[in-house]
């Protein structure tokens, strides 16, 4: 190794990093020389070579080197960095650049459509928690130890003693009326969980909501005029409503209701069974075990209670025939909506 290596290596490096127009191939013109296996350290590994005399003139002379390669790498790098910088400045006459905008998905549409009206007569929007208490979704709401929904196949248990996931959001029914004396008049939206296997029209995570009513004077056909408005309001002021008796542990009477099929009009067709109508929620007047169950007297105060699926609604709404399009995030779907 003789010093006019060392200045062969400088001469050749400038010229090459003198040829370079493109900041990856500098990189890599950086790494064959600078880097850790590169020409530099190679030339260092011979030092152990030289003569004892040799070695601190060639260590010192391939630092040097070293420092110039690094120096003319610096600024051939803020160069070229420079030109990118400038090249990519605005240019008002090139054509503007789309960016692609999500939208709000139709489940969330649909909930804040729902509220939108019921908030327009006096309702109240109020929430409850997810993970909830046997006593919250099963004894306050009348629904005896034995009862076919506390069984595990309809109810999501947790480890924890005494909670699960809550499978209705009547849960919240019990828990407004223990905070707040009536009157009231509330709406609750939410998540329940129910262990249904997933198919086109069930899921075991899907979305309701509760609408209750309590005060000294509520009776039946308030509960209809108020269904009444609602169906006018979301589906359209052609469409017919219907009550059928039923059967729920925590109203009394109950029953469920239908629509006139808004796709066919009521006349019939493969949507509604060729029967012409559409179940979309269940009502009633609040059961008195769970007025007594929250200290409210039900010889004074009497109520009614609704409760909607939300994904039901929305597949209605949208024509929509699989439950499970709104939780695959396909944005073939999604791009519906925007």
């Amino acid at each position: 190794m003789k010093i006019e290596d060392l200045q062969s290596i400088f001469q050749e490096f400038q010229e090459k990093i003198n040829q370079i127009s493109d900041l990856k191939l500098l990189e890599e013109l950086k790494t064959f020389y600078l880097g850790r296996k590169g020409k530099i350290a190679e030339l260092i590994k011979q030092i152990p070579l030289l003569s004892p005399e040799e070695r601190p003139v060639f260590g010192k002379e391939i630092n040097v080197l070293k420092q110039k390669l690094q120096d003319l790498f610096t600024r051939k790098k803020e160069e070229l960095e420079e030109k990118v910088s400038e090249g990519a400045k605005l240019d008002p006459t090139l054509p503007g650049i789309r960016f692609n905008l999500g939208s709000i998905h139709p489940i969330t549409t649909v909930i804040e459509e729902i509220c939108q009206i019921f908030e327009h007569i006096g309702f109240t929007v109020v929430e409850g928690p997810e993970i909830e208490t046997d006593y919250y979704n099963f004894q306050a709401l009348n629904i005896p130890p034995g009862h076919p929904a506390r069984d595990d196949f309809a109810t999501f248990y947790l480890p924890c003693d005494n909670y699960l996931l809550r499978s209705q959001t009547s849960t919240v029914q019990i828990r407004i009326m223990e905070k707040v004396k009536p009157p009231l008049r509330v709406i609750a939206p939410g998540k329940v969980f129910r262990p249904d296997n997933l198919d086109a029209s069930h899921s075991f995570m899907f979305h309701q909501i509760e609408g209750l009513v309590v005060d000294e004077e509520t009776n039946f056909s308030h509960l209809k005029g108020t269904l009444s408005y609602f169906v006018r309001k979301f589906f359209g002021p052609e469409t017919k409503m219907r009550f059928r008796p039923h059967f729920f542990p925590f109203t009394e009477p109950s029953a469920e209701v239908d629509i006139s099929c808004i796709i066919c009009g009521g006349k019939g067709c493969s949507v509604c069974g060729r029967k012409g109508w559409l179940e979309i929620l269940g009502s009633g007047l609040v059961h008195p075990n769970v007025l007594k169950e929250v200290g409210l007297d039900p010889g004074i105060y009497q109520g009614y209670a609704f409760g909607m699926g939300i994904e039901r609604i929305a597949m209605l709404k949208y024509g929509i025939d699989d439950i499970r399009v709104f939780f695959n995030n396909d944005i073939r779907f999604l791009e519906q909506f925007k």
